[in-house]
């Protein structure tokens, strides 16, 4: 929120003397974030001054039109004959007086101004927009000033334009609805240097009368509680927007559009309070407040025709919606330059409802912004009278007598504070006294002298104020304030952060990383030593993840944890699975020219507990039993951690030195051996067997199982999968559960022997159904103790074995721990290991 100091002092009596850097701190100290403190003084130099528009050329011939203007800069050039400018805007005639930088003088950003030659014309400073200022955003057109500035020709356009204020641009946080307005600054800062407030919600307002100002129907009085509204006829649609107001309105970085909008946004900015002006001669009817139903279309401010649904609130006519209430008005009603007839709206909005709907239609408006803050409700009568009197006075016409007030506000609930609760859990002394003064300054309504038990389990000694308890009536305007945790917070923020002392809790001594961290790091490591890239994806997925990865009605993954409030409307699930946003990574990467990828990610996964139920309500004024920890507990999903990789492209790179060679379904299932030898599983524990289970490829997919329970899967993708995520076919994948896999077990130190090992060569013959890990499994029970090492070095199949056989080929490894193997030995293990693997799988020796 940008705001100007000049305005600021209108409602609060700040010293005339102070620093912008008081200031400052001031509001950081009170817990409001400052981006930047702008003297707008100095940040445009040279001649800025008054000019009057005497002829303007048109000039054609070019892609853009251009003008050519003589403009009456009085003395301010040192001749006094008119200054050539020429200048590309189209919002301003001869006569207007306009804003001009002269040859020397130099805008915000560095742009120095000179005199040139341009458009086959000779151009000497230039006209000037709001956003060439630094004023705001706005460079549809340069600044054209109001007959009420009396400013001549030549004079220092600095006070015209606002130049000679100090603006503040804050960073508002989304607890303090407050403070996105005039009113609720100046209430923080008249705290900061005890100085009055002249709070402007305090003008006397007339209350609702008998006969409403329009026929109203309020629906639904829980997304509004209240709706007022107020008539002025006779206005003049000509009338211009004050100058000053202009400034103020451009300086917050709102653009002047005509008197009635610039005055709900003026009044909004002041009170705090979002308005609406209708054209009432455009409205059929009375006005129905209403949820939206679901279809039903409307046509907002910024042209677009949005489709609702029915969590939104609308204000309709007889023709249907012309309002998105609370967020933008529609174009039906909106107020044109012929409008005489100005129906000004105030309302009360549920601030949930508003922050749906505006994320919903991705309409982050102003409006927006402070009803999902919260709004006071008690100000919706001022802000009618305060947007009344603008009007008539700037615009003419004549106010209503009628006053519409629906009201269904409830009263705010009292808050029990116990007295001493600041001073136990902050650990600085707050006498009750102190409290209940500073509460009071906040604007809350405070009864005292309750008896009371302090049985706060935390209390350390017994604090100043022990059992008595405070009632706490919190104030319209601060619907932040809803336990004693928020009410501590405040006392705290206006007594001043810098009496809390800063006091490090000592460490306690260290045991080192964690069984699961020593794990998660290792398999981490491993995988990247091995080529794979670590990722961080989003862990919300959409509903139609699940079929895409073809998931199956009764697959354990498909049920998903849906968010209550999730960031984006087509991603509100958890995630099941790691392998739905690793992929989406892939996809973008590859999109972006990568072609040969290994992605890798550890993460958690969401599994619902079915028939949890619903979370028990807990507050924030103790500390939560056992009780409502285990059942807060039985209701949070199960959330294991996994470990998943993907593959597309070559491996192997191909160059100079040969061919390369395209990652398979070998490499996934690699890389799953590897995750568990990080994760210090021995490797005579893990089986791989052929299984089917989504979305791997039905031949080409492994289940890794560890002690005979499964742990994961690996192996290449099914190509229906692969369409429909328009991946790379053949991409592959692994996915392996973290939390399922035992401990590692006590690794003995390795027996080395000093001897000869013997290599003998076997190949296998076994029907193509017959894993490799079986043989290998079946080659070790045969072999003996004499075995140190069998490994797979060859795979062939082909017309001389028939059909459905393959050959596999091993290189076994024989040695004795303290002996040279014999001939005879190494042999007699070979075949004793054969033996086991003809019995077991039906082996046959090649070429046997």
């Amino acid at each position: 929120m940008r705001v100007s100091v000049s305005w600021l002092r209108e409602y609060v009596d700040l010293p005339a003397d102070l620093p912008t850097g008081d200031l400052e701190q001031a509001l950081v100290d009170l817990g409001i974030e400052v981006e930047s403190v702008v003297d707008l003084a100095a940040s445009v130099t040279g001649q800025l001054v008054v000019g009057e528009v005497r002829e303007i050329d048109e000039l054609t011939g070019f892609k853009k039109p251009i003008r050519f203007c003589r403009v009456d800069v009085g003395d301010a050039n040192g001749t006094g004959e008119p200054q050539e400018i020429v200048c590309g805007a189209r919002n301003f005639a001869v006569g207007d007086r306009v804003v001009v930088i002269l040859p020397g003088g130099v805008l915000p950003g560095g742009f120095a101004i000179g005199a040139r030659k341009t458009y086959g014309h000779n151009s000497a400073g230039m006209i000037c927009s709001a956003k060439e200022l630094g004023l705001g955003d706005d460079h549809s057109g340069i600044i054209v000033l109001g007959p009420d500035v009396t400013a001549k020709p030549g004079d220092d356009a600095r006070p015209v334009v606002g130049l000679d204020d100090v603006v503040l641009d804050l960073e508002i946080t989304p607890d303090r609805g407050y403070a996105l307005s005039l009113r609720g600054l100046a209430r923080e800062l008249s705290h900061a240097f005890d100085v009055p407030l002249h709070d402007p919600a305090l003008t006397p307002a007339p209350s609702g009368t008998e006969t409403p100002a329009y026929p109203v129907e309020v629906r639904d009085t829980v997304g509004c509680d209240r709706f007022t509204a107020r008539l002025v006829r006779g206005v003049d649609p000509s009338a211009p927007t004050p100058s000053w107001m202009q400034r103020r309105l451009v300086t917050a970085g709102i653009r002047s559009i005509s008197l009635p909008v610039d005055i709900t946004n003026y009044v909004m900015l002041e009170l705090g309070q979002p308005m609406h002006a209708f054209d009432a001669d455009r409205v059929v009817g009375p006005l129905v407040v209403r949820r939206a139903e679901a279809g039903e279309k409307l046509t907002t401010l910024d042209g677009v025709n949005r489709v609702l649904t029915a969590d939104d609130m609308v204000i309709c006519d007889d023709t249907g919606p012309i309002s998105l209430a609370a967020v933008m008005g529609g174009e039906t009603s909106e107020v044109v330059a012929s409008t005489t007839t100005v129906l000004f709206e105030a309302a009360h909005w549920d601030p949930a409802m508003v922050g749906r709907t505006a994320r919903r239609h991705k309409l982050f408006s102003e409006a927006a912004k402070r009803w999902e803050r919260g709004v006071d409700p008690a100000v919706a009568l001022v802000a009618l009278e305060r947007a009344v009197r603008l009007l008539t006075e700037h615009g003419g016409g004549t106010p209503g007598a009628e006053v519409l007030d629906i009201d269904h506000v409830r009263p705010r609930t009292p808050i029990s504070l116990p007295a001493d609760l600041p001073t136990r859990r902050v650990g600085v002394e707050y006498p009750p006294a102190r409290v209940v003064a500073l509460l009071e300054r906040v604007g809350c309504t405070v009864a005292q002298g309750v008896d009371r038990l302090s049985e706060d389990p935390g209390a350390v000694g017994v604090a100043s104020g022990a059992g008595t308890a405070l009632s706490v009536t919190p104030p319209t305007w601060r619907p932040d304030l809803t336990d004693p945790a928020d009410l501590v917070e405040e006392v705290v923020r206006l007594d001043g952060y810098d009496r809390v002392p800063s006091v490090l809790p000592t460490a306690p001594p260290g045991r080192g990383l964690t069984p699961r961290q020593r794990r998660r790091r290792a398999v981490a490591g491993s995988l990247a030593e091995r080529g794979y890239v670590e990722v961080l994806a989003h862990p919300f997925v959409s509903p139609e993840l699940a079929d895409q990865l073809g998931l199956a009605a009764d697959d354990p993954r498909r049920p998903a944890v849906r968010l209550a409030n999730p960031l984006s409307e087509e991603e509100p699930l958890l995630r099941t699975t790691l392998l739905g946003p690793l992929l989406g990574i892939l996809k973008r990467n590859l999109g972006r020219g990568h072609r040969d990828l290994a992605l890798y990610e550890i993460g958690a996964v969401f599994h619902p507990r079915v028939g949890a139920g619903s979370p028990p309500a807990m507050g924030v004024d103790r500390r939560p039993t056992d009780a409502e920890f285990a059942a807060a507990d039985a209701v949070v999903p199960a959330q294991p951690v996994h470990v998943a990789v993907v593959l597309a492209g070559d491996l192997d790179p191909a160059g100079w030195w040969g061919a390369g060679r395209p990652a398979g379904w070998a490499d996934a299932i690699e890389a799953a051996r590897d995750v568990l030898d990080a994760a210090g599983i021995p490797g005579e524990r893990v089986e791989v067997r052929a299984a089917e289970y989504a979305p791997w490829h039905p031949g080409r997919c492994a289940e890794l199982r560890v002690d005979g329970a499964v742990v994961g899967h690996a192996g290449e993708l099914h190509p229906v999968v692969v369409a429909a995520l328009e991946l790379p076919r053949r991409t592959c994948a692994m996915e392996l559960d973290l939390d399922a896999l035992p401990p590692a077990p006590v690794t003995p130190a390795p027996t080395v022997s000093g001897f000869p090992p013997a290599l003998i060569d076997v190949a296998l013959v076994v029907d193509d159904s017959v894993p490799a890990e079986q043989v290998r499994r079946a080659l070790e029970a045969g072999a003996g103790e004499l075995l140190e090492d069998v490994r797979l070095f060859d795979v062939y199949s082909g017309a001389q074995l028939g059909d459905g056989r393959r050959s596999l080929a091993y290189k076994l490894t024989f040695r004795a721990p303290d002996r040279t193997l014999t001939v005879e030995e190494a042999v007699a293990a070979r075949d004793a290991a054969v033996a086991v693997a003809a019995e077991r799988l039906g082996a046959t020796l090649r070429g046997a």
